[in-house]
């Protein structure tokens, strides 16, 4: 039975060439993102290219639900070999005027939607000796730069999402290490062509970025890389 790449979190550019890339290498492709249509599109898109993709709608905001939807995929696809979690929230863009329930979505789907994915997989993980991989954040870093860029970009809650998110993956990193399953992540930092972010001034290519998640998960060392 194939292995079964989970992309949370699908959109066009990085997870699109996520689900190419590792459909392409044997995988079957579970998408998952609240909006059906755009899913059945996708998935329509990956078969003609040889892929088998299912789509799964759903929210990912609302963690208590994610044990369901693995479960789910699991049952449809087959065992879970990758999770890559590309899921974040543009929520409280603004610290000082967001609501607290925005404040919570950010952290929901950055750091408990995360865990709670990964709780629900890791039988699968440990049995494929799989991997868990994270689209991180340039905005999340701990550098003067990135929190004034995160301000002048309306980013906020974006920014703590993705720090909270980043320890998240060094302690899966090191808490999973000696079962055989690998936790990394790609940290973009710059603005990715062909998405919603970007107004012709993108400067990285989201190929390169889903190859660089193919070398990681090969390599399975590493648990941060940057991409500028």
């Amino acid at each position: 039975m194939k292995r079964t790449i989970v992309v949370a979190g699908y959109g066009p550019g990085i997870s699109a060439a996520v689900a190419r890339k590792f459909g392409a290498e044997g995988y079957s492709v579970a998408l998952v993102a609240r909006r059906a249509g755009p899913l059945e599109e996708a998935v329509a898109s990956l078969g003609a290219a040889g892929i088998r993709a299912q789509a799964f709608p759903a929210d990912l905001a609302k963690a208590e639900g994610i044990s369901g939807l693995i479960a789910q995929i699991r049952g449809t696809l087959g065992p879970i070999g990758v999770l890559h979690w590309n899921a974040y929230s543009g929520a409280a863009g603004d610290l000082l005027g967001a609501s607290l329930e925005e404040l919570r979505t950010v952290y929901e789907v950055s750091v408990v939607g995360l865990v709670a994915a990964v709780q629900a997989s890791l039988q699968d993980l440990k049995s494929e000796r799989g991997a868990v991989l994270v689209t991180g954040g340039g905005f999340g870093l701990d550098d003067p730069k990135a929190a004034a860029a995160a301000t002048r970009f309306g980013a906020m809650g974006l920014a703590i999402g993705k720090a909270s998110q980043r320890k998240t993956v060094a302690l899966l990193h090191h808490r999973l290490a000696g079962e055989g399953v690998y936790v990394g992540e790609v940290v973009v930092r710059g603005i990715v062509k062909g998405t919603a972010f970007d107004q012709g001034q993108a400067t990285l290519d989201a190929d390169t970025i889903a190859a660089r998640f193919w070398e990681l998960a090969q390599k399975r060392s590493e648990p941060s890389v940057h991409v500028l």
